[in-house]
């Protein structure tokens, strides 16, 4: 029986019976030592029945071991992992240094894997993971299973961390950050329920100890369980500890040799812990334990694993001996687990029996590095990397290896982690360019953070150093310096480093020095020449047409954007998407989304933008890409300002404004504005423009220009539109791309009050080659308004009918409401009330966005496996998902679904 956990234990039992229902949940224990976290995790596991039972713990002296909990928590199933796609089996693989081919470095393919692996495991029948001591657990572990925890969905799967606040140093511990998840804060026992434990514990106390007992424990479950009969003073947390400490001290010695080695080992293997005993003190065999059982000391696992009953029986075990113990300890340890033929915890045990610099050590680490780079797991290589660093006497040395460690954080996407290593090697590194390749971990992490300043002054500064010696190196570090400068809104210092590549006469001073003018050409109605900085775009593209690493062909896919070409940088994206949904790379996934809904939103496949921009976001979020995020919410802030939903703009808009980085804050000002436009608010979306492009940074802002010509026309100032209609004039003029054109023509009509038919004619000709739906819909409304004040409502009717149709088709309401009363004007009566809802052959306006991508996949005959592993999701979601869809669409089979149009 559990007191006072009533609050607690309802959660749990609930989240048990919605698992058992079919419907995923995650939940976060958190609170002090000893207040029942554990003892929650038991009454989980007890109350689990039906279910199957992952259950693991973090453990402090392997923390720092990559994939070490997952390991453990998985490695009764490991067989399964043949049973996963491709992609995730070998990431997984390579984590869990079980060989196979190299795997890509992407570590949120790894919590896919997970995520797949924990929904299979789930098909036969309800699954509850539970995770004790989860602030010890290693990052890589941790990161994987809360990837998966916040994907899970329509599986029937519980799952429960457990993780220590630190209330006091004595047991202060990390912060297990589980942002996403739901989580339950344990306080002390209230006076009934504490006095009801410590009665059923000892019920024969004397008043005055029961008192003090209960004033000393705090409502603390564990400390009321372990003070009874020991007296002594500090707090719960030290008495609980010195009562454990008490408990192992008067076991027979072979005993407490075992509880040691089980505290410093994450694995439990009794046969390898029995063999360590023989060379750590008195020969032990399996019967020894007893004694360790019986005092609720250690207890097994049902896979046969040793463990300890509660996690601080293991500190009070590690704290009690001596350091000599510790370090004979881990000696005997490796020393078994080399007879095992596990060269990992080899390693490891062995790097933790010495204090001191050890060269000898040093090098079984390193050696032991490159065998599991073989095997793939990159995680890895860095931890043993970096532990051997710490081992090697030699400075010179030392930077190699912790070099080496932030080489191979960086491989298993670990840039965080990459950085802090790379900042520790630098100073002992004497080769410059060893410390250039390491100023590029650090200065690309920048950039990817949102720092562009500080990328790009690490860049240039380490460019400088190479210059000499390494131009070709000095060259591309420069120009990821003027790239970093231009996410910063620094156009004079990208005027700065092509000045300075020059002088240095780096191969690719041409390309720096393009790249300059590129963006001088994207500051609207600045001093530069548009058209200079088109042909320097077109220039850039070229020259490097045959150089993308995945994220230069993004930026490439951009480059397209940059010159109006559409549709080859929605090509782009459509490559790109196909090419990580193929190999799982969902990393890289995100920025592709970003590329893509831009493309969409031109297209007018306005549904396509939605679905990609949601799962976008999510992406991003879960993968940290929080600038990626912030773009992707402007996209979707400007579709919620064409569809007039002002509180939905507002809110997608509000952060990229907060943050004031662009492109995203011009691009959420411009929605903003696009949105007052929809709504008949011509002085706000003219003030708010002007601001923009007579702002120091307008990166972004040269598809705003018309918005600006039509709002300052429209609220009777449109001399405050000239300057930006020509210069978009001579920018569209060197873009030779039909839509914008026709957009530059619909302006220069805007601004010509006598005769602007030949213009309106003109626009709607060139649009007519194809383009942008959305924005031949608003000429084709400017037109038919003109035409109708000329008195020429037959002509008006047919354009201000055209317009209707496409408002009414892209879900674009406020526009569609314009067109509605300019065709009342015109002396057209309109009955049946608004026509811009979905048609009732319009499946996909029925479903969700997550629903929609789950259908039309559905419908290309792809299994639901196959369909999670492209939208990485788990296999069951993906069913949950089309049985929601299915009744919706009015089908029951996939065949079905390939006969409705779901565009």
């Amino acid at each position: 029986m559990l007191y006072g956990r009533d609050r607690e234990l309802a959660a749990i039992d609930g989240l048990l019976d919605r698992a058992r229902a079919g419907r995923s949940g995650a939940l976060v224990l958190r609170g002090e030592a000893g207040i029942g976290k554990s003892a929650l995790l038991d009454h989980a596991a007890g109350a689990a029945d039906g279910m199957r039972v992952l259950r693991g713990t973090g453990v402090e002296t392997e923390s720092t071991m990559p994939y070490a909990g997952l390991h453990l928590l998985l490695g009764r199933h490991l067989d399964r992992i043949g049973g996963l796609p491709d992609a995730q089996a070998e990431a997984l693989r390579a984590a869990l240094n079980m060989g196979g081919p190299e795997a890509e470095s992407d570590r949120f393919l790894v919590g896919l894997a997970v995520l797949t692996l924990l929904s299979d495991l789930a098909e036969e029948r309800p699954l509850l993971c539970l995770v004790d001591d989860a602030h010890w657990m290693d990052g890589s572990s941790a990161e994987a299973l809360l990837f998966a925890a916040r994907r899970l969905d329509a599986e029937p799967i519980a799952v429960v961390f457990a993780a220590r606040d630190a209330v006091a140093p004595e047991c202060a511990a990390p912060e297990f950050v589980a942002q996403g998840l739901p989580e339950l804060r344990l306080r002390g026992l209230d006076e009934d329920a504490a006095a009801g434990l410590l009665a059923e514990r000892a019920p024969d106390l004397p008043g005055h100890v029961r008192r003090e007992i209960l004033a000393g424990a705090m409502g603390n479950p564990l400390a009321l369980l372990e003070l009874p009969g020991r007296g002594g003073h500090g707090s719960a947390y030290e008495r609980i500890l010195r009562s454990f400490a008490e408990r192992i001290a008067a076991l027979p010695e072979p005993a407490r040799g075992l509880v040691l080695l089980v505290g410093v080992d994450d694995l439990g293997d009794a046969g390898v812990v029995v063999k360590a005993a023989g060379r750590f003190g008195a020969p032990a065999s399996i019967g020894d334990l007893e004694p360790a059982e019986r005092a609720g000391l250690l207890r097994t696992t049902p896979d046969g694993r040793l463990e300890v009953r509660h996690p601080l029986i293991r500190t009070a075990a590690v704290r009690e001996a001596t350091l000599g113990q510790r370090l004979a300890a881990h000696r005997a340890l490796a020393e078994a687990y080399l007879e095992r033929g596990d060269v990992c915890h080899h390693a490891w045990h062995l790097a933790r029996s010495v204090t001191e610099p050890d060269e000898r050590v040093a090098a079984v680490l390193e050696r032991t590095a490159e065998t599991e780079r073989n095997a793939g797991g990159n995680a890895a290589v860095a931890a043993m990397y970096e532990a051997a660093a710490g081992l090697t006497p030699d400075p010179a040395e030392r930077g190699r290896r912790l070099a080496a460690a932030a080489r191979a954080s960086a491989d298993a996407g670990l840039p965080e982690r990459a950085v802090e290593l790379a900042a520790r090697a630098e100073p002992d590194l004497p080769d410059p360019l060893a410390r250039a390749e390491l100023t590029l971990i650090r200065a690309s992490l920048a950039d990817e953070q949102d720092r562009a300043a500080d990328a790009h002054r690490l860049f240039a500064e380490t460019a400088a150093t190479v210059a000499r010696v390494d131009p070709r190196t000095s060259g591309y570090l420069y120009f990821q310096a003027a790239v970093a400068a231009a996410n910063a809104g620094d156009f004079a210092a990208m005027d700065g480093i092509a000045a300075e590549g020059a002088r240095l006469g780096v191969p690719n001073a041409p390309h720096l020095r393009a790249l300059s003018r590129v963006f001088a050409g994207q500051n609207p109605l600045a001093d530069a020449d548009p058209a200079d900085g088109v042909a320097a775009l077109r220039e850039l593209m070229d020259a490097m047409s045959a150089c993308y690493a995945p994220r230069e062909r993004i930026r490439a896919g951009m480059w397209h954007l940059m010159v109006g070409d559409v549709r080859g940088a929605a090509e782009v994206a459509a490559e790109l998407e196909r090419r990580f949904r193929d190999r799982g790379a969902i990393g890289l996934l995100a920025p592709v989304l970003m590329l893509r809904t831009r493309t969409d939103l031109l297209l007018g496949r306005y549904r396509d933008a939605l679905t990609g921009a949601t799962e976008g976001v999510r992406i991003a979020a879960d993968t940290g890409q929080h600038r990626i995020r912030v773009y992707l919410d402007t996209g979707l802030g400007q579709l919620a300002a064409i569809q007039g939903d002002e509180e939905r703009c507002l809110e997608l808009t509000e952060e990229a404004l907060s943050r004031g980085l662009p492109p995203s804050n011009v691009h959420a000002a411009a929605a903003r504005s696009l949105l007052d436009l929809g709504l008949g608010r011509y002085d706000a979306a003219l003030e708010r423009l002007a601001d923009v492009v007579a702002g120091p940074s307008r990166q972004g802002a040269i598809a705003a220009l018309p918005d600006l010509v039509e709002a300052a026309v429209r609220a009777g100032a449109p001399e405050r539109a000239r300057d930006a209609a020509d210069w978009y004039g001579d920018w569209a003029a060197q873009t030779q791309q039909p839509w914008v054109q026709a957009i530059a023509a619909r302006c220069a009509a805007l601004l010509t009050p006598d005769d602007p038919d030949p213009l309106y004619s003109k626009a709607l000709a060139l649009h007519r080659e194809g383009g942008t739906p959305f924005e031949q819909a608003r000429t084709e409304l400017l037109y038919g308004e003109w035409l109708r004040r000329s008195r020429r409502r037959n002509d008006a009717r047919a354009r201000l009918h055209a317009a209707l149709e496409a408002f009414a088709r892209l879900g674009a309401a406020p526009w569609a409401d314009r067109a509605r009363a300019e065709l009342r004007a015109a002396g057209e009566s309109l009955t049946g009330g608004r026509d811009d809802q979905a048609s009732p052959d319009d499946h996909a306006a029925r479903l969700t966005p997550q629903e929609l991508q789950v259908a039309r996949l559905a419908a290309t005959g792809l299994s639901n496996r196959e369909i999670g592993a492209q939208l990485f999701l788990s296999p069951r979601t993906v069913g949950y998902h089309l049985y929601k869809a299915y009744p919706k669409l009015g089908v029951t089979t996939r065949a079905a679904l390939a006969r409705l149009d779901l565009g």
